[in-house]
């Protein structure tokens, strides 16, 4: 009797910050995976008041890690990732529901080529019916910094149902192949929040890797739960994070005609967008200023 081989191990790794009934209700839709061989880490990203430990109480099955403080998005799954055991490590956001088969597609599609360093499933809004937020994304501009994901806002009639290569993934489910994070790197920790993503897939792209949109694997995003949608904190995230994105990714006369416009057209129309909003508009200097200030920007935390 010939007897079938294991399927590779997926480690999912996911964060939770002070929401531990968000992060139980994407438990409960992983419960429902049909993936036979998984391991699932959470970090607590050293919630201020909500007690996670309800999380493992709820999930036993489940690996609790607690971080005594707040070490952002690339932070939390960093600690996760040095303890992950498997062949492919899936980042996947508390404020996501999966479909019961979504990691077998994920799965067989890092398996068809040992070059695909990551891949993304489908990504829909979960409060919206049927509406794509992530087909795939393509390059962002290289002097605005700017891009758009493919899909995004629109109702899936199946458009977007072809396997694909796309130049990023998207941060809220991204399968990662264990061996590159051990020949790259971790996920870079200046950020916080917001880029990670793009920054990895530039290294993983420039190590000879490929990146791919998998649409038969599909889960649900509900979207900026922790940070706000628009929020003075995302304001400073964003805009400190797009300068440090081109500082880390960017070179030459293309780096200075970014960061030209960056404060030549982007900067002064922020200006105006928040001038009756201190908050965001402190934020928005806040940003700047970190990036003037903080020089040693190129080292990456190894597995």
């Amino acid at each position: 009797m010939k007897t079938v081989p294991t399927q590779p191990l997926v480690s999912i790794v996911s964060v939770n910050y002070d929401q531990p009934g968000v992060t139980c209700e994407m438990l409960e839709s992983l419960r429902q995976v049909t993936y036979p061989n998984v391991e699932i880490l959470v970090v607590d990203n050293g919630s201020p008041t909500q007690d996670p430990k309800v999380i493992k109480e709820r999930y036993p099955e489940i690996e609790l890690i607690i971080s005594k403080e707040n070490l952002g998005f690339a932070g939390g799954n960093n600690l996760a990732l040095k303890q992950a055991k498997g062949e492919y490590v899936l980042l996947l956001n508390n404020d996501t529901e999966v479909a019961p088969d979504f990691l077998d597609s994920l799965v067989s599609l890092m398996e068809s080529d040992e070059k695909i360093g990551i891949a993304s499933s489908k990504i829909r809004y979960f409060h919206e019916d049927n509406v794509i937020q992530y087909a795939g994304i393509p390059a962002l501009n290289p002097i605005t910094s700017r891009g758009g994901s493919d899909g995004d806002k629109e109702v899936d009639h199946g458009q977007h149902d072809k396997v694909k290569e796309t130049h990023y993934a998207h941060g809220a489910c991204m399968m990662i192949r264990a061996s590159v994070l051990k020949e790259l790197g971790l996920l870079y920790e200046g950020y916080f929040l917001y880029y990670e993503e793009y920054d990895f897939a530039e290294r993983v792209r420039q190590a000879g890797y490929s990146i791919y949109y998998q649409p038969n694997s599909t889960i649900w995003h509900k979207e900026s739960i922790s940070t706000g949608k628009n929020s003075p904190l995302k304001t400073y995230y964003l805009n400190r994070n797009r300068v440090l994105f081109l500082r880390r990714n960017s070179s030459g006369a293309m780096f200075l005609l970014a960061m030209l416009y960056f404060h030549i057209v982007s900067l002064p129309k922020n200006t105006l967008k928040y001038l009756f909003s201190k908050a965001h508009l402190s934020a928005l200097y806040k940003g700047v200023v970190w990036n003037i200030s903080n020089r040693n920007i190129n080292i990456n935390p190894q597995l």
